[in-house]
């Protein structure tokens, strides 16, 4: 009996061409494009995507990565892959924009439209070599072609009816607390990142990959990604058009975050792998200056970090305001009656401690001395208050705000605020163990 052919029993030219054909059918319609702007959808970069994927994949599996005729071939692929995943996120973000209900964004609308023109030429002047490598290796280029009717834009001029109403699910006050504390702390954390006027490309490279790489942006991108998700799981399941608008505004802002990280991630890991010292090899070095000589690395480091890092911090920061003002209204609010610390009272140790436990979690405290309230996350406030119940010689006092905190500066006051009575500092109990 005649033996089954399977899929395995295919050879590598074969397969090749099997795996290459979507691909190199959107390079043939991409390098016959007139009008950029409106043929690069999210479904063409979606086609782009899966198709050099899949291609990547196959290559690497088959040891392109090590051989001198498949490499350049290979890198293409992997080029595209990452050009088109970075020009699809900042797609998204210019489609869903106008939902994201942003009040700061200045010459944002703009520099995302550089951002992506500059995404979709590096892909349009891939496409003629990467129709010449394939015919270099003997990979037949399919008859058949795709057209602008097989990627239409994912816009439409119709809305479906909003009939499912969000407002009455319960809004768990913890859960709103939690994810704008969350935010508060991530904005902290991110400001290693923040600068306020455009990197020279020379000072660019003193940053990436040393303190700005992929492996760091990541790491962010996946807590702003955890906070997205806590949202639309604990606060508004399918997000909202109407309702309230500062919990929308708050969603727009760590969304917006979040595709600027995809997209600067993607953008770092292509350079970082691809452009940034190739190796000792005379392969890698070549194949190198040609995808330099596709895509200049000094513009795409530019459009990473000057476009694509500057914003996320942008957004970050105008976010502050509005999770405090968010916190504050959803936050549980007490007060407590504590001692003042023994013999040396508010001076900068204590002041300093209390003002970080305040800062930790972001809720409003005040230390009320008689008839006067003092922000109890301004050092400076605390340093005053202590000024005042020193010369009134007060042995307790009251502070009164967010409940999270006060149980915290009570454990705090237990221990007679970190120090004893000479001023030296003294182990902090482990519920505490953030302010280390």
């Amino acid at each position: 009996m005649k033996k089954k052919e399977t899929f395995c029993d295919f050879s590598f030219t074969e397969k090749v061409r099997i795996f290459s054909e979507d691909y190199l059918k959107c390079n043939v319609f991409i390098s016959k494009i007139d009008d950029p702007k409106n043929t690069f959808t999210k479904k063409l970069y979606s086609k782009l995507i899966s198709s050099s994927m899949l291609l990547e994949d196959f290559l690497d599996f088959h040891g392109a990565k090590n051989n001198n005729s498949w490499y350049f071939y290979r890198e293409l692929s992997a080029a595209v892959r990452h050009l088109s995943l970075g020009a699809n996120f900042q797609k998204h973000i210019s489609n869903r924009l106008v939902f994201y209900d942003l009040i700061d964004i200045g010459d944002f609308v703009k520099e995302g439209e550089r951002n992506l023109q500059f995404l979709t030429q590096c892909l349009i002047k891939m496409a003629p070599l990467i129709i010449a490598e394939a015919r270099r290796l003997h990979i037949a280029i399919p008859d058949e072609e795709f057209s602008s009717a097989d990627f239409p834009s994912v816009v439409t001029s119709e809305m479906l009816d909003y009939d499912i109403d969000d407002q009455n699910k319960d809004q768990q006050k913890k859960n709103i607390v939690k994810i704008a504390n969350e935010l508060l702390n991530i904005a902290k954390s991110f400001e290693e990142f923040k600068f306020y006027e455009p990197y020279e490309y020379h000072d660019i490279l003193k940053i990436v990959p040393e303190k700005v790489n992929e492996v760091e942006i990541r790491r962010y991108e996946m807590l702003v990604h955890n906070l997205q998700s806590s949202f639309d799981t604990y606060v508004i399941h399918g997000g909202f058009r109407y309702g309230n608008r500062k919990l929308k505004q708050l969603r727009g802002h760590f969304s917006v975050v979040f595709h600027l990280l995809q997209m600067v991630g993607r953008l770092l890991h292509f350079y970082e792998r691809h452009l940034h010292e190739a190796g000792y090899k005379n392969t890698y070095k070549k194949i190198q200056e040609k995808l330099s000589s596709l895509v200049n690395p000094e513009t795409l480091l530019d459009r990473t970090i000057n476009y694509g890092l500057f914003y996320a911090c942008h957004f970050l920061t105008t976010g502050i305001e509005l999770a405090r003002e968010i916190l504050n209204e959803n936050i549980e609010r007490s007060s407590i009656k504590v001692g003042v610390p023994v013999k040396l009272g508010f001076h900068s140790r204590p002041s300093l401690l209390v003002a970080k436990i305040v800062q930790h979690y972001g809720g409003q405290v005040e230390l009320c001395v008689g008839g006067d309230r003092f922000d109890a996350s301004s050092v400076l406030d605390l340093q005053w208050a202590g000024g005042k119940i020193q010369k009134e010689n007060i042995s307790e006092v009251v502070f009164e705000g967010d409940a999270r905190t006060l149980k915290d500066i009570e454990v705090l006051a237990g221990v007679n605020y970190g120090e004893d009575t000479m001023g030296k500092g003294v182990p902090l109990p482990k519920e505490l163990s953030y302010l280390k």
